[in-house]
């Protein structure tokens, strides 16, 4: 059964500015998203409040009211352009969506998608443990999911540098795996949960296929920048190879591919730690190996260490080790003589 193209509206959500070589399809007939303001909240919805089912949910235009304003969700969301151009808003840029797209939402991701009025689309919200039963990982760390795993979360986690546009025939195809989900949806029968599940991966599969290039370098790039661990990583040797020179939070994360907010938070999640306390410990290590292992004066190992002032150097080294560069020095050369 065909899906009245008069069903259903819902709709997307994430942030927003061009991105570098996109065009934007600008008419005045196409809908600009909305840019959240610093003093405007953004929502974030759960599949009680957007859907019929918590496990999975798919509508047409028309079933719910539209969300106009820049939200998230705590549920992954497929969004499908039947009719009517727009853009979407999503990770921080800005992406052409018209007939034939699909825009992959990963869950707390702040997205937009303001159609036109004559637009026809389809949003099909389903929860992780729907598809991914076996995915023990918080939502809040899909980021840090391996590919080489889970290659079906990459449109999701890739959409705002990727345009999912489908071809007639691909589209066609699209277009009939959404009305057995509808249909499986409504009636909800012994079997039909297994069978959906296999519709979303059939179209994640060819979405998958159809961007395979662009999604493998990304995947390359994912790996090997932008997990969590890679990233404490890149953070921590960029402190080390630094510790003579003034140390910033924005710089470490310019070195390390994150924002400042991001490293912040990372850090205060994986270490329980500030920036600054990082960089204090490393420098106070730093700076017994050099008590412990050379003659220098102590004024020459604070400033090899970062510290401009010798008295704030040893204020801060009591703090951290309790006692003061030249007893520990002391103490370290009598233990060691016997």
């Amino acid at each position: 059964m065909r899906v009245p193209a008069s069903a259903l509206l819902g709709l997307s959500d994430r942030k927003l500015a061009y991105p570098r070589g996109l065009q934007p399809a600008g008419s005045s007939d196409t809908p600009a998203p909305m840019r959240p303001s610093p003093s405007t909240s953004v929502r974030t919805y759960g599949m009680h409040e957007r859907a019929d089912h918590l496990d999975f949910d798919i509508r047409f235009q028309g079933a719910r009211n539209e969300l106009t304003l820049p939200h998230r969700h705590a549920y992954f969301q497929i969004q499908v352009g039947i009719e009517g151009r727009s853009q979407q808003a999503i990770g921080g840029e800005v992406r052409p969506f018209g007939p034939r797209h699909l825009s992959f939402v990963l869950p707390y991701r702040v997205h937009v998608i303001p159609h036109p009025p004559e637009a026809l689309y389809c949003i099909v919200n389903f929860d992780q443990r729907f598809l991914w039963p076996e995915l023990e990982v918080d939502a809040l760390d899909l980021d840090d999911v391996s590919l080489a795993r889970h290659p079906d979360l990459a449109p999701f986690l890739f959409q705002e540098y990727v345009d999912f546009a489908f071809d007639e025939a691909d589209f066609a195809r699209i277009r009939g795996w959404l009305d057995e989900l509808h249909a499986l949806n409504t009636g909800r029968n012994f079997g039909a949960k297994i069978a959906m599940r296999g519709i979303v991966q059939q179209i994640i599969g060819l979405a998958c296929m159809r961007q395979e290039q662009a999604l493998m370098r990304l995947s390359l790039q994912h790996n090997g920048k932008t997990s969590q661990r890679d990233a404490l990583q890149r953070v921590v040797r960029y402190v080390r190879d630094n510790l003579d020179k003034p140390l910033s939070l924005t710089d470490a994360a310019a070195a390390a591919f994150l924002s400042p907010n991001y490293l912040a938070n990372l850090l205060r999640k994986e270490t329980d730690r500030t920036f600054t306390d990082l960089v204090t410990e490393r420098r106070i290590e730093r700076a017994k190996e050099l008590l412990s292992s050379t003659s220098l004066l102590v004024r020459e190992i604070a400033h090899q260490c970062g510290f401009t002032d010798e008295a704030y150097f040893n204020r801060r080294f009591r703090q951290w080790v309790g006692s003061t560069p030249r007893n520990f020095r002391r103490d370290h050369v009598a233990s060691s003589r016997g």
